[in-house]
């Protein structure tokens, strides 16, 4: 919220200044990144889905690596968002390569579709959804979200149920936005000003209603830095999950310039010029 707050005043941010995120509100955020995070003093925030806090829902994409996991199906066969899919089931890792092509369609579709599609995948594959995630996919607990938020790691929410919020009606958008800041106000007992979009997913319309829902910044999946010419509610960030080299590489800003690099075109006279775009 800092680096937010500095950005929303127009400020310029001191060098090198940075902080962590995470995502969705994992147990792990607790047993893993919270004694880590204290150690070594490193601002970070944690983005909630409070119904998944709350045990009410699933993450959505946890679903079908569930579903991928523990099918004894050699074959996961579907049709989703007009597309079939044919997917050979080995090893853990084909399991879960065959659980993110599903993930990438079925967020495609709109939220009631998008469940009707999970539970024909789960018939298919002869599996039964728990309603509750299951311990592998377990939440932090409202006890463990109050003493990180307690300890100086602000706890922000991620969304009421984790929808594609492009994808969903301007009712339901209101609800998601504003029933998941009431419920950690009430939890955390003070003002929650900070927002992650799920899977990235936002536009004019959505970013109105974030601003309206009385969010003062919000996060993207969009790779990049930020600096006091952001936008503090499409603030980019940098993806972790990559090897340690690739990491290094966006972090430095190598990464980005080598992605300016590659939007080299032709000029007119048919020679070789580059042509850089910037976005912030």
């Amino acid at each position: 919220s800092y680096i937010a707050a500095r950005i929303a005043e127009g400020a310029s941010l001191p060098a090198g200044v940075s902080a962590i995120t995470i995502d969705d509100g994992y147990s792990d955020a607790y047993e893993i990144a919270f004694p880590l995070l204290r150690k070594y003093n490193a601002p970070a925030t944690l983005f909630v889905v409070t119904g998944f806090v709350d045990k009410a829902c699933w993450v959505w994409t946890d679903k079908m690596r569930f579903l991928a996991l523990k099918t004894d199906a050699p074959l996961l066969e579907a049709t989703v968002a007009g597309r079939k899919m044919e997917i050979r089931l080995g090893d853990r890792v084909s399991r879960l390569q065959a659980a993110a092509r599903a993930n990438s369609l079925i967020k495609r579709l709109p939220d009631e579709a998008k469940d009707e599609a999970i539970y024909r995948i789960a018939l298919a594959l002869d599996v039964e959804l728990p309603a509750a995630p299951p311990p592998e996919y377990r939440p932090v607990t409202w006890e463990q979200a109050r003493e990180m938020d307690s300890s100086g790691l602000e706890v922000a929410s991620h969304t009421l149920s984790h929808p594609i919020l492009t994808n969903v009606t301007d009712e339901q958008l209101d609800r998601e936005l504003r029933d998941s800041k009431a419920r950690l106000e009430e939890i955390l007992g003070h003002q929650v000003d900070s927002f992650c979009y799920p899977n990235g997913g936002h536009d004019g319309r959505v970013r109105r209603a974030v601003e309206r829902a009385g969010y003062r910044s919000a996060v993207t999946t969009r790779p990049g830095f930020n600096d006091e010419r952001s936008d503090p509610l499409t603030l980019s960030r940098i993806h972790t999950e990559c090897d340690l080299a690739h990491f290094v590489q966006s972090t430095s800003g190598f990464e980005q310039f080598k992605n300016r690099l590659r939007r080299v075109r032709k000029s007119p006279n048919g020679e070789r010029g580059y042509v850089y775009s910037e976005s912030h």
